[in-house]
């Protein structure tokens, strides 16, 4: 990566994940506002792209620890540098306790026995079966605290992409330091 371009694997997962990440804000918050018929297919889809980000996410740091990312540009201040990687990392953290907790409280769902899952409506997705196992009042407690891990992690979701697009534009516009460009497919260098 002598440009300072992310590889395109890299910027794929990337992209892919943040599409599925503001596909999964959007269905949220529409989905209170829809009718009856339409409100279980939202939050199926949801689940859906959730157990998606989950299995890409994994395979995002798998491809992460083959392959170095580009460094830093040295013009950054170290205090960004040092942001930078906490933003980073608190996002990654985020792509696994987001899908996580979601299919947790949703195994711990009291009717979820009777409600299968399906992926995408085609492919059957296991409920964790521990969780499922509990008796009812213990799968209640856990439905309601992952529930709100869900609620609360996704709070933290919110702010660290508005920190991390916030970051990357003040890069781009403001410094001009052609920062998108190391994250999106194109044979121009960057200098």
């Amino acid at each position: 990566m002598t440009d300072g371009r992310y590889t395109r694997i890299a910027m794929l997962f990337h992209w892919v994940i943040a599409a599925g990440i503001v596909a999964n804000v959007t269905l949220a918050w529409v989905w209170p506002y829809l009718g009856d018929s339409s409100v279980r297919p939202a939050i199926d889809t949801h689940k859906s792209i959730g157990i998606t980000i989950l299995g890409l996410a994994i395979l995002r740091v798998l491809w992460r620890l083959t392959h170095v990312p580009p460094a830093f540009p040295t013009r950054y201040q170290d205090w960004e540098r040092r942001v930078s990687g906490i933003v980073h990392g608190a996002l990654y953290l985020l792509i696994f306790v987001m899908p996580l907790s979601g299919w947790i409280m949703d195994s711990a769902y009291k009717d979820a026995a009777t409600h299968p899952m399906a992926l995408f409506g085609l492919v059957p997705w296991p409920r964790i079966g521990a969780v499922m196992a509990l008796d009812p009042a213990t799968k209640l407690r856990v439905h309601d605290l992952f529930g709100a891990t869900h609620s609360y992690a996704a709070w933290a979701l919110y702010a660290l992409v508005g920190l991390h697009v916030a970051g990357a534009l003040k890069h781009q516009f403001v410094d001009r330091h052609r920062e998108l460009q190391r994250m999106w497919p194109g044979r121009e260098p960057i200098l």
